[in-house]
């Protein structure tokens, strides 16, 4: 019985003059018998015009390639690169070398090495370890965030967190904290066991709503204008907080950032630069740790997500 295998490709760019290629291949008919033709080593392959489809290569028409994406357009504040996927943007952050100097300023009489000199000025040298500490439980039946305090589990949570990171032997430089409620108690309680490091207390960690998901779900749709306001802030936070380490840095930094689901998914994943849209396919446990890495070359790693492993499976909670 003879086959047709169909494999959809479909690629989606930016708004702005990316231009959306669809195609199918279609796989060679088989050969009389129903066996498919045998493909023999070093044969002659036949080359088809420039202005050809090449065989088995099937182009939809525009309109069928348009109803064929499902790609939202993506905020004017979302910089994505230009091209097929796999590609690393090794200046994500704006802190690549060569995009901190001016080029014209290049002396004339050392030339070459006077700008090898200056890159060097420019390269971060430390790696930073970025901790992000979703809050514990809390209670949900609070109308405004000052009522919405731990719950008695939630505080239990926070002690587990905050015992496991101690137990780490990390020397932490900082603890930055959501202004919220729920998180500034989480810090309190985690910094007990971390004494003498520093807590900051920070508005642009507040909780929000990131980005549109896609795909979207059917329980959770904030209007647009919420996207609007609290996604330009939490990409403002990405920004401020989340990049390689200043050139000025000497030895390795260990961060705490105590914050929400919602914010840590989507810094994951403008992090490790994946479509920002799939933050909600993510889920978080309270409590939970998630690590980051951002090497000196720019280079970002995710050494755990939403790890609550140190915690007795009774007391894990995702609220």
């Amino acid at each position: 019985m003879s086959f047709r295998r169909a494999l959809a490709l479909a690629a989606c760019g930016l708004a702005g003059g990316s231009v959306l290629f669809s195609a199918v291949a279609v796989s060679k008919q088989p050969a009389r018998g129903g066996e498919a033709e045998p493909r023999t080593g070093g044969s002659a392959v036949a080359v088809p015009p420039a202005s050809a489809a090449p065989p088995g290569l099937l182009l939809l028409p525009p309109a069928a390639a348009a109803a064929a994406s499902s790609c939202p357009p993506a905020p004017g504040w979302i910089e994505r690169p230009a091209g097929t996927g796999g590609y690393w943007d090794s200046n994500w952050d704006r802190r690549e070398p060569l995009a901190l100097i001016n080029l014209k300023k290049k002396n004339e009489e050392t030339g070459e090495e006077e700008l090898a000199s200056r890159l060097d000025h420019c390269k971060a040298k430390a790696t930073r370890h970025i901790f992000l500490i979703r809050h514990s439980q809390y209670n949900l039946d609070g109308r405004a965030d000052k009522d919405r305090t731990l719950t008695p589990l939630g505080r239990e949570q926070a002690e587990l967190t905050g015992h496991r990171l101690a137990s780490l032997g990390l020397k932490f430089d900082q603890i930055i904290h959501s202004s919220m409620t729920r998180a500034t108690e989480t810090t309190e309680i985690i910094s007990k066991h971390l004494p003498g490091v520093k807590k900051i207390s920070t508005d642009l960690l507040r909780e929000g709503a990131p980005i549109e998901p896609d795909p979207p779900v059917s329980h959770w749709k904030p209007e647009a204008v919420q996207y609007y306001e609290d996604g330009a802030r939490i990409e403002a936070a990405f920004r401020n907080f989340i990049h390689r380490a200043d050139a000025k840095q000497e030895e390795d930094s260990y961060e705490i950032f105590v914050c929400h689901a919602n914010v840590i998914r989507y810094i994951v994943c403008r992090a490790l630069q994946f479509p920002p849209e799939g933050w909600l396919r993510m889920s978080l446990n309270n409590g939970s740790i998630t690590h980051l890495v951002i090497r000196p070359n720019g280079r970002v790693a995710l050494r755990t997500l939403g790890d609550t492993g140190f915690m007795p499976p009774e007391k894990i909670t995702r609220t």
